[in-house]
């Protein structure tokens, strides 16, 4: 399996949430709070899900809320990804 890219978070993101008028995701979103981005627990919990079915990286939900930023969701994501695969 590829790595689990900035990329690939923001293409959950949109698809579980949209994109909030004047927040541009294809910029330097990597550590901007999702709260700044528009993203809410709900939205995040649907983004993680997406990633446990799309990708086989389950991220428990009582750790979503602590997931503040697309680098910490990046990070939890990776680390999930060598836990399966090792």
């Amino acid at each position: 399996m590829s790595e689990f890219t900035i990329d690939e978070l923001v293409r959950l993101m949109r698809i579980c949430a949209g994109e909030t008028e004047g927040i541009d995701l294809d910029g330097d979103i990597t550590d901007i709070p999702f709260d700044e981005l528009g993203y809410d627990s709900l939205a995040l919990l649907e983004v993680f899900n997406r990633v446990k079915h799309e990708f086989g990286a389950e991220i428990p939900e009582e750790m979503v809320g602590e997931l503040k930023t697309p680098r910490m969701a990046l990070t939890a994501v990776r680390d999930a990804l060598a836990a399966t695969a090792g």
